[in-house]
C-alpha cells in the first residue's frame, strides 16, 4: 500500500534492482578532520541481545564495516557530556531470530561519518542518518554505513549520526533521556552539516535528516523542534539553522501522546511494513496529522518485512527490499536533487 500527499506532480526514476553495498569508489573521506579517533572496544554479547535458536554467532570479533573517519558534533564535548568525551565506543553482536549484526553503544561524544559522492555524481543533497537500536544501542551497519554507501553512490551525500542513548547498554547508568539529549543531537548534525556545507559539497538548503526506529527520536524531533540560529553565537556551528529541509522516518519511533505539528514541519518520507504492528498504526496517525497541517508527505506502507529491514541483500525478493529507491525517487520529486 502505498499514498502520497503532496503538490508536486510525480516523477518516478528506474527502478534499482538490487542495492550494492560495496564501499563505492566515489564515497572519500573528509580530509579536514585528522584527530584520531579511538577503536570501539569490544565487549562480550549480552543476554539481552540473544534469542532462543537464532542464527550462530561469529566466532570472530565484531566489528564495524570500513567507514570514513567520524567528526565530533562538539569539539569539547556535547554539553552535559563533556567529561566522558574521550570514552571508546563499544561494539558486541545482536543476535535476532534470522540475523547477527553488529551493535555499537556507549555513545558519548555524538558525531557525524560522512559518506560524500564524486564531484561528477553529486546532486548537492545531504541525508543525516540516525540509525536504530531501541536507544540501548545503534543498529550501525545496515541502518547506517550500509544506507550511506548506496546514497553517496547515486550522487546524494550523507551522513551517519552516532547520538547519546538514554538506554545506552554499556552498564555506566545513562542519564539521557529519549527526548533531550538524541534530539539536541539531531539538530546539532544538521547545524554542522549546514556549516561545513561548501566544504562538503552540499546545496545549504537540501538538508535532511532520516530516522531508522530509535532514530526517530532525533529526526522527528528536528523536524518538529527547530530554530533559525543564534547570528551572535561565538561558536560559528550554532549560527546556522537547525531546521531540515525535509526528513524521512523509517519504521520510527513517534512519541506517545498529542503531537502538535507547526505549520513549517519541512517535507516527510514515511516506509514502515504493515505487518510491524507497534509501528505502522503510530505512522499512518502521523500522517495523518501531517496532511491535516498540510504538510507535503509520501508514505509507504508494504504488506510484509516486519521490524528493523533496514538495507539487506539477502531478501531481495521482498518489495520493501526497493524502498531506498523510492526514497531517492521522492527526494528527486521535490526538488532535492537538483543542485
Amino acid at each position: 500500500m502505498k499514498f502520497r500527499n503532496s503538490p508536486l506532480a510525480p516523477s518516478r526514476q528506474p527502478v534499482f534492482a538490487s542495492l550494492t553495498l560495496a564501499v563505492a569508489l566515489a564515497t572519500r573521506i573528509a580530509a579536514a578532520d585528522s584527530t584520531a579517533w579511538p577503536a570501539p572496544k569490544v565487549v562480550p554479547v549480552l543476554p539481552a541481545n540473544t534469542v532462543p535458536n537464532g542464527p550462530p554467532i561469529p566466532a570472530t570479533a565484531p566489528t564495524e564495516s570500513a567507514h570514513p573517519a567520524p567528526v565530533a558534533l562538539w569539539t569539547n564535548g556535547a554539553p552535559g557530556s563533556e567529561a566522558r568525551k574521550d570514552e571508546p565506543e563499544q561494539v558486541s553482536y545482536r543476535q535476532e531470530p534470522d540475523i547477527v549484526f553488529p551493535v555499537i553503544f556507549n555513545i558519548q561524544n555524538p558525531s557525524i561519518t560522512p559518506f560524500l559522492p564524486a564531484k561528477s555524481k553529486a546532486t548537492g543533497a545531504a541525508v543525516i542518518i540516525a540509525p536504530g537500536g531501541g536507544h540501548m544501542f545503534l543498529t550501525i551497519d545496515r541502518e547506517g554505513y550500509d544506507l550511506a554507501r548506496w546514497l553517496a553512490d547515486r550522487g546524494i551525500a550523507a551522513f551517519v549520526l552516532k547520538y547519546r542513548l538514554a538506554r545506552d547498554q554499556s552498564g555506566e547508568g545513562s542519564t539521557y533521556k529519549t527526548n533531550v539529549e538524541p534530539v539536541a543531537d539531531g539538530q546539532r548534525a544538521i547545524r554542522l552539516v549546514r556549516s561545513r556545507a561548501a566544504e562538503w559539497g552540499v546545496n545549504p538548503h537540501h538538508i535532511g535528516i532520516l530516522g531508522f526506529s530509535a532514530g526517530g527520536a532525533p529526526a522527528l524531533g528536528s523536524a518538529l523542534h527547530f530554530d533559525q540560529g543564534n547570528p551572535a553565537a561565538t561558536d560559528p556551528v550554532e549560527q546556522q539553522s537547525s531546521r531540515p529541509d525535509f526528513h524521512a522516518l523509517i519504521y520510527a519511533e513517534i512519541p506517545r501522546g498529542d503531537i502538535v505539528v507547526p505549520k513549517d514541519v519541512p517535507p516527510a518520507f514515511f516506509t514502515v511494513a504493515f505487518d510491524d504492528t507497534p509501528k505502522a498504526g503510530p505512522l499512518a496517525n502521523l500522517f495523518l496529522k501531517y496532511k491535516a497541517a498540510n504538510v507535503p508527505t509520501e508514505v509507504h506502507i508494504y504488506n510484509r518485512g516486519g521490524h528493523g529491514f533496514g538495507v539487506r541483500t539477502d531478501r531481495p525478493e521482498m518489495p520493501i527490499s526497493t524502498w531506498p529507491a523510492r526514497f531517492v525517487d521522492w527526494l528527486g520529486d521535490t526538488g532535492m536533487l537538483k543542485n
